[in-house]
């Protein structure tokens, strides 16, 4: 049973009401404050994941609400001996600390740097020091999520040159190390190989190793903290990736994790969120659109059914709006590739109550649809990132919008390759065999024109998956066989047991 602690609940002292009263003092510790260092100090010495959990998830929100909710938490100077000074501690501490200034507060450049700083610490410390601690999963996924965050956020401020000062351009000539994106690249990639992690999966698999069945902790008294951090940078990889736009390197740094299984990145519902939503945009970007309808219907249909249960998470809101973008990406594969019967009844009702009508307009492939394509696109893609260090000559120019705009012009190239292929579609729905020459005439083109937009169709209807095989998108194929066209049209596997067991649930609840 969790302990439960009296700076929870319990009403504002004198000294509490003094720190909100006199503004923001960083050397000044409310007794709150104070014994909750106490305690996580000493829940993280005994291994007590469950109470550090709690502390980490509830206690610390609690507090940020109550005494922080506009101004950073005390110092680490000014709690340090109250943990004996330990540097690991102090640097978790920072860690959080600078997490909380960039959720409530608008963090400086040189905050910005200080964060790099503090991370390039606390991850040497992990990388070449025996770290003998145990964290909950939530924490190490934050850590990650929130580096990743940070790189974003800090390439996204450094290309806004426009009205830096030259305070700030001295700071980042000074420190143009920091945020580098080879250097955060560098410290993903470390952790995937010193923890081993992509050997440990393997040895699963074979059944020599329990990783999985124990969610990363170690319960024979060592550390999960390495393990857990190598294998959450898979997934820090390929959102790297994903922001920089290439979608192939992040998705090979992804292979290890099999997603068709539940696994440790299902265990954060942030993480599992994370890694559907880049891993389906990623397959989306690469013309794989079966497989990311078929990702997307998954994370949704499971979002569907438990959202409820993270009302009172500090996720919440982040999980709703990924939620949304999730299914303006399934509209837009659904609309470039129409495979409905991959998707469930209840995410396809939702679905077309949020774009029911904007997808039909989609389908008819003129610049309506093109400039509801758009929408779609930039509210749901990534903020990508140009990593690059900026020009500090004048004239002094925003460029943080670039990298976007490349990745919207080469979707929407996409798109309009695929208009002539609408009509085609229409026909081969049609027919189940018809001649060239009679579909050229329909189509009111020549024969070797029609040969061509053919070609393009079974072009445009495949891709190469990450094993390198040829897949098809196209829920209507064809072959030709003596200038006669020969419609295959792929047949729905019907899933009686998902009927029958929906049935069953809703007259259980009558």
């Amino acid at each position: 049973m969790a302990t439960t602690y009296d700076y929870e609940e319990a009403p504002a002292t004198y000294d509490e009401g003094r720190h909100q009263d006199l503004g923001y003092d960083p050397n000044f510790v409310p007794d709150s404050v104070r014994s909750f260092v106490v305690h996580l100090y000493r829940h993280i010495r005994e291994k007590n994941v469950y109470e550090i959990h709690q502390m980490y998830e509830i206690s610390f929100q609690t507090l940020s609400d109550r005494l922080f909710k506009d101004t950073p938490w005390p110092s680490v100077d000014a709690v340090a001996h109250y943990v004996d000074n330990d540097q690991v501690f102090c640097l978790l501490y920072r860690e959080m600390w600078f997490r909380h200034l960039y959720a409530r507060l608008s963090p400086t450049l040189k905050q910005r740097i200080d964060s790099w700083d503090n991370y390039c610490s606390l991850f040497q410390v992990v990388l070449h020091r025996v770290v003998n601690m145990q964290l909950p999963n939530q924490w190490l996924w934050d850590m990650v999520d929130e580096f990743v965050y940070q790189f974003q956020s800090f390439c996204q401020y450094r290309a806004k040159m426009k009205n830096k000062t030259e305070q700030e351009i001295a700071l980042l000539r000074q420190y143009d190390q920091a945020w580098n994106v080879y250097g955060v690249l560098n410290y993903l990639q470390a952790f995937v190989e010193k923890s081993n992690i992509i050997q440990i999966l393997e040895q699963e698999k074979e059944g020599l190793e329990q990783f999985t069945a124990t969610d990363g902790y170690d319960y024979s008294g060592g550390s999960n903290v390495l393990k857990v951090l190598g294998y959450f940078s898979m997934v820090g990889l390929l959102r790297v990736h994903c922001l920089l736009g290439d979608y192939q390197t992040g998705l090979k740094c992804l292979l290890p994790i099999d997603i068709s299984q539940q696994g440790v990145y299902t265990s954060v519902i942030g993480s599992h969120i994370a890694t559907i939503y880049h891993y389906g945009f990623a397959n989306l970007m690469l013309r794989r659109y079966v497989e990311a309808i078929r990702e997307f219907n998954k994370m949704l249909l499971y979002i569907f059914k438990t959202k409820q249960y993270h009302q009172k998470s500090p996720q919440y809101e982040q999980i709703l709006k990924k939620n949304e973008q999730m299914y303006a990406l399934l509209a837009i594969c659904l609309s470039l590739c129409p495979q409905v019967k991959l998707v469930d009844e209840t995410v396809n009702s939702q679905l077309r109550e949020k774009y029911g009508e904007k997808m039909a307009r989609m389908q008819r492939y003129d610049d309506e649809a093109l400039v509801i394509y758009d929408e779609l696109f930039s509210y749901a893609c990534p903020k990508f990132i140009t990593p690059s260090a900026p020009s500090f000559e004048e004239p002094l120019v925003n460029y943080n919008q670039d990298a976007y705009r490349l990745q919207l012009k080469l979707f929407l190239y996409e798109v309009k390759q695929q208009q002539l292929l609408s009509g085609v579609r229409t026909f081969l729905k049609v027919y189940s065999t018809i001649s060239l020459g009679k579909l050229a005439n329909y189509m009111e083109v020549d024969e070797p024109t029609l040969r061509t937009i053919l070609l393009t169709y079974k072009h445009k209807t495949h891709a190469v998956d990450s094993d390198g095989k040829i897949i098809s998108n196209a829920d209507v194929d064809f072959y030709i066989d003596d200038d006669m066209i020969h419609v295959v049209e792929s047949m729905p596997v019907k899933r009686y047991g998902d009927y029958f067991l929906r049935q069953i649930v809703k007259v259980w609840y009558i």
